[in-house]
């Protein structure tokens, strides 16, 4: 039993032997779980078995299978990069629809309306594309490549004549 000094520095649950500095017999994962993290060697892990060879799969074939998770400055990157990618949306929407009377000198109207909506769409592909391309490479990779974009698709018209509602 602890000591009556030990008991405010004590938790219920501490006992819990799923908890990081415990050195008791862990208890197995559900299905679906991977452990990470310091300790997590010590957990008991089933092998998952390869489906195609019905064999059990090794350590290094289950590690590389499965993709890093994102850290918190990646995923605060990302989320301000799609931010910016909405906001770039909205600008090619605003700034080409000021350019409409223009380009009727020199486009045809459905010709305006394909590239409007190109533009428009440029911004989430570039995006999408970026994200499902680069799911398996270094963070800066991706970040670089959100960067380029953030670059490359800067909305001209809506950055040059403002927005005038």
């Amino acid at each position: 039993m602890a000591r009556p000094d030990d008991d405010a520095l004590t938790w219920d649950g501490d006992d819990d032997p799923t908890l990081a500095g415990n050195t008791g017999p862990a208890a197995p994962l559900p299905a679906g779980y991977r452990a990470v993290g310091k300790g997590s060697e010590r957990l008991d892990h089933p092998p998952h078995t390869d489906a195609a060879a019905d064999r059990p799969a090794t350590e290094t074939e289950t590690a590389a299978d499965a993709p890093a998770p994102l850290g918190n400055a990646a995923l605060v990157g990302i989320g301000v990069f799609a931010g910016v990618y909405l906001l770039f949306c909205l600008g090619w929407l605003l700034g080409a629809r000021n350019l409409q009377l223009v380009a009727q000198l020199f486009l045809d109207p459905i010709a305006f309306q394909v590239t409007l909506w190109l533009a428009v769409a440029a911004p989430p592909l570039w995006f999408a594309t970026v994200f499902l391309l680069t799911r398996s490479a270094r963070v800066w990779v991706r970040l670089t490549l959100l960067a380029a974009g953030a670059v490359l698709l800067v909305p001209w018209p809506f950055v040059l004549s403002g927005a005038s509602l």
